[in-house]
């Protein structure tokens, strides 16, 4: 990628945090952006490679791309967010980044299977989404999962996902990581 390309390249991706990053984060009683932010504080503050970093950031981009309203899960829909947005990003960013997000999803419904308390500390909107997303994976399911290179970032992402719902917290703003994302464009 050229200067002038990354540059676009990340700025269109802080500006669709802009446009689209104080809507309604399903269910909670954060933003989009805010929870997005304290993702990747999380990932930060754990020490995570700047690629894992920036999919924490990115984790849930799906939503905002593809226009479903904010209680598509009490309409009993799955937006399948992790795959709109990891498509999306496939053309800007390599697996390091794209799997995580693509896997978040899978990695909750395998946290499930392997950790038999997570599920109930999963926040209602959570709860709700796993279902429509397939609910814990099968025992086959979980070991096939556990064959993917990149689970180990997905479960990662997955707790900060988790974590990151605090109403309020003050984070590091959006412009903090817009050189970590350029460095990670491909």
């Amino acid at each position: 990628m050229t200067n002038t390309t990354v540059t676009n390249t990340t700025d269109e991706i802080l500006q669709l945090f802009s446009r689209r990053g104080e809507d309604a984060y399903y269910g909670e009683e954060v933003s989009q952006l805010e929870h997005a932010l304290q993702a990747a504080a999380l990932a930060e503050q754990a020490g995570a490679a700047p690629h894992v970093v920036v999919a924490a950031l990115l984790h849930d981009i799906g939503h905002m791309l593809h226009g479903l309203p904010e209680n598509i899960a009490n309409e009993g829909i799955d937006g399948c967010h992790e795959d709109a947005g990891s498509l999306w990003l496939a053309t800007r960013f390599g697996p390091e980044v794209t799997e995580p997000v693509r896997l978040h999803v899978a990695a909750k419904r395998y946290l499930c299977r392997r950790n038999p308390g997570y599920a109930a500390g999963l926040s209602p909107a959570s709860t709700l989404s796993l279902e429509l997303q397939g609910g814990p994976f099968s025992e086959e399911d979980a070991r096939e999962f556990e064959q993917n290179p990149w689970f180990r970032e997905a479960v990662m992402v997955r707790g900060w996902d988790d974590a990151a719902k605090t109403p309020g917290l003050e984070v590091p703003a959006l412009g903090h990581y817009r050189d970590r994302i350029s460095a990670c464009l491909r």
